[in-house]
């Protein structure tokens, strides 16, 4: 038996003193874009818990190996720290290529543009802002841009403009899709739930190349987060309470995060408000109701990854029960009273008229990395918009929709981004897309927009370039194909038209001493008339009006130019940024006369074609009075003219500037206090499209005064929040804020109700938010 035991020791000593420990491996640390030696980075060997170094060529030596698996986990600053494994049994030599460029890991969505931080013409909306209008729309967050103005429909259904442009002269892109869901109308808002996203940018030049050629206004750019490759779990909630409309807001969402790179976020909010109220009366019929979700899957890593994205969107939409109007008397009617029709006590029904608009969006998007060239994407998207529009209406027809249409959008575009070289970026790609609009019959009248299929094929090359004097140039160029056709006007034969469209941009970033820099900006776009403005014809119910389109409109041909001195200092900062747009055949809906049918008597509106111009300034003013008090202003002005018939151009938004002084205090539990004041002149110039018509109860012509502007007015609204530790890492925040602090009585120029009631009267709200 001891015999035994002594040869089993002698062998396996035998084994232990026979591994061959003397392998060796070699390395060599490259640039993943560029190829170029990365020295000084630090290798960790696990097996012999030693570290190493990289020499000047980015080489690295590890002697005296075992048969055995090598782990090395490799960092360097600027880089993505990587752990590789490698099975030794042999002498080896391996090539390592490293991301060298930390800003690679943060999606770059747009590619044209110049600058990260604030510019002029490139304005940020963080979480924290977006937080504070949860429980409002897009276009209300916007409305803090200088330069950003809205077109609503009432307090609920508010468009975004940008230098007095909307509707589909606007890109929205939504979480890199660019969205589709019937933004013809005036009262057409973005269905889009801002509480998912975590970023909103808007670009007010034409640096928008990737996602179309016809941001003839701008480009409003809402982004999500992009998350760590680490192992948590985190979230948030919101409640918001508010006085006015005796509603608000929960929203929460659930973050799950994997070392590994997979991620996951659910989403959710629901919105209900009753009756608002203008400072002397209810608003009858104002309320809403949203239910909207959001759910994210997907691979994050530095070479390759996908990310796949589901939201919902349903809007329940009141309409003023007063703006409801069954002939021009009525009209008259409104116009010369001071109070609405119908002034109701409050309630929470919401009758008809209203909107009801259910938005489905599905995207998938994969990515991987080449070595010495760059990164290509791929992304299809998938969009259901459904928007029924309720009259007020009798019998069997009292509860069918008066507008059913139906919008099915699906896109695929590729992306390479070739990265290869330092100082030079270029995107280039092509986007393919189909729509299809379904008028879903049984509405009992004639549609007003009728079934029609799209066709869209575009493609593009973006370079950015950065000098060795940190000048920064970008140029891009566009073309683009829209084969449009339907199955007749209504009643009319079928129709189909092709159009060819040529993008193209150029900028020029110099920076100057003292923190300052100028930035040129020039871009073509061109946009092809949109169904509405070629097909409509009949009784837009929820406008009151008839609408006339017309077959033979050209497409739009804008030159924009944007020149701006900026200066960047949290002391004392300043944006100065002038712009000029001029706009070949620019599409316009104008009132013409009048017209009856049964209904009653209703203005007749065209879409026409004139050669316009705008032009304006944008000024941005940042001041830190002291260690907690800071000042931030604002101004923006604009002029619109009709070059062909030589008058104002309609609905352009009128001098306005923002005031805010802000107080916080870091040491008393982050409490922020700030006062904020926004005047709003009256619009001085506008076309005159009143007109007569003939009462049948007086007996006479009465004079019909729809272009006269309301008067001046201030606002005051007052934001107040504080900070308290909860749980182990999360946060506690309680926000108080009130708005139209004096409970003035106004009209906006630019509400499409203006004729038939106040705006909202004062608000007092209070937010609870927790990070978990």
């Amino acid at each position: 038996m001891i015999k035994l035991i002594m040869g089993l020791v002698l062998t396996i000593s035998g084994l232990s003193f026979g591994q061959n420990c003397s392998y060796i491996f070699l390395g060599e640390l490259k640039d993943f874009h560029d190829g170029t030696a990365i020295e000084s980075a630090t290798i960790y060997v696990k097996q012999q818990d030693t570290y190493l170094v990289s020499d000047l060529d980015g080489k690295f030596k590890i002697e005296n190996l075992c048969s055995d698996t090598l782990t090395l986990t490799i960092s360097h600053i600027g880089c993505e720290t990587k752990t590789l494994s490698y099975l030794i049994n042999n002498d080896m030599s391996k090539t390592i290529y490293l991301e060298h460029h930390l800003e690679e890991l943060s999606e770059v969505v747009l590619n044209s543009s110049l600058k990260t931080e604030d510019t002029s013409i490139e304005k940020s909306i963080h979480k924290s802002v977006i937080e504070n209008f949860s429980d409002k729309s897009l276009g209300d967050a916007l409305n803090t841009i200088s330069g950003v103005s809205s077109l609503n429909t009432g307090n609920t259904i508010v468009k975004p403009m940008i230098h007095g442009l909307h509707s589909s002269r606007l890109l929205i892109i939504n979480n890199n899709v660019r969205q589709f869901d019937q933004d013809w109308g005036d009262e057409h808002a973005p269905n889009i739930d801002i509480n998912s996203s975590n970023r909103i940018e808007v670009i007010k030049g034409a640096n928008t190349l990737r996602y179309g050629s016809d941001a003839i206004g701008g480009l409003i750019l809402i982004k999500p987060k992009k998350y760590m490759i680490t192992d948590s779990l985190f979230g948030n909630s919101i409640v918001s309470l508010n006085s006015n409309g005796r509603g608000g807001l929960i929203n929460t969402e659930i973050v799950k995060t994997y070392k590994s790179g997979f991620y996951s976020k659910l989403q959710a909010s629901y919105k209900q408000f009753g009756d608002f109220k203008a400072p002397d009366y209810y608003l009858t019929n104002s309320g809403l109701s949203n239910l909207n979700a959001s759910l994210n899957f997907g691979f994050n890593s530095f070479e390759k990854g996908f990310d796949a994205y589901y939201s919902v969107v349903h809007n329940d939409l009141a309409i003023l029960t007063s703006s409801h109007i069954g002939n021009v008397n009525d009209l008259v009617t409104a116009i010369n009273s001071k109070v609405p029709r119908i002034a109701e006590d409050f309630s929470y029904d919401i009758d008809y008229p209203k909107q009801d608009i259910l938005h489905h969006l599905a995207k998938i998007e994969a990515y991987n990395r080449f070595k010495g060239l760059g990164k290509l994407t791929l992304q299809y998207d998938l969009q259901i918009n459904r928007r029924k529009e309720f009259d007020l209406r009798r019998g069997d027809l009292a509860d069918t929709p008066v507008i059913d249409l139906r919008l099915f959008t699906n896109t695929f575009q590729p992306n390479l981004r070739i990265d290869y070289f330092n100082n030079l970026k270029i995107d280039t790609g092509i986007v393919l897309r189909y729509q299809q609009n379904d008028a879903i019959s049984g509405t009992g009248v004639r549609a007003l927009i009728p079934d029609y299929e799209k066709y869209d094929g575009g493609i593009y090359a973006i370079g950015n370039y950065k000098t060795s004097h940190l000048a920064e140039i970008s140029a891009g160029v566009r073309y683009d194909y829209t084969n449009i056709n339907t199955d007749g006007r209504n009643d009319s034969a079928d129709w189909q038209e092709s159009y060819n469209n040529i993008s193209a941009n150029v900028s020029y970033l110099q920076p100057l001493k003292h923190e300052t820099s100028l930035l040129f900006s020039y871009g073509l776009a061109s946009r092809v008339p949109n169904p509405s403005e070629l097909f409509s014809d009949g009784l837009h119910h929820g406008a009151a009006r008839i609408e006339i389109g017309a077959l033979e409109l050209n497409k739009e041909i804008a030159h924009k130019f944007i020149v701006s001195l900026e200066r960047h200092n949290e002391q004392f900062g300043f944006s100065v940024s002038p712009y000029y747009n001029y706009i070949n055949d620019y599409i316009q809906l104008i009132p013409v006369g009048i017209t009856t049918t049964v209904r009653g008597a209703f203005p007749i509106w065209e879409y026409n074609q004139v050669n316009a111009q705008i032009f304006g300034v944008d000024i941005d003013v940042n001041k830190k009075i002291s260690k907690r008090f800071d000042y931030k202003g604002s101004i923006s002005l604009l002029k619109g003219d009709n070059k062909t018939d030589d008058i104002a151009l309609i609905h352009m938004p009128s001098t306005n500037f923002f005031n805010s002084i802000s107080y916080k205090n870091e040491d008393l539990n982050q409490l922020t206090i700030r006062l904020n004041h926004k005047t709003v002149l009256q619009q001085k110039r506008y076309p005159d499209y009143n007109f007569y018509t003939y009462n049948a109860t007086l007996q006479e012509d009465v004079y019909v005064d729809i272009s006269s502007t309301p008067s001046s007015y201030a606002l005051f609204s007052l934001n107040s929040s504080i900070e308290f530790k909860a749980f182990n890492k999360g946060k506690l925040q309680l926000e108080f804020n009130i708005e139209n602090l004096f409970n003035t009585s106004y009209r906006d120029y630019l509400n499409r109700l203006r004729y038939y009631a106040d705006e909202l009267g004062r608000n007092f709200n209070l937010k609870i938010k927790i990070n978990y």
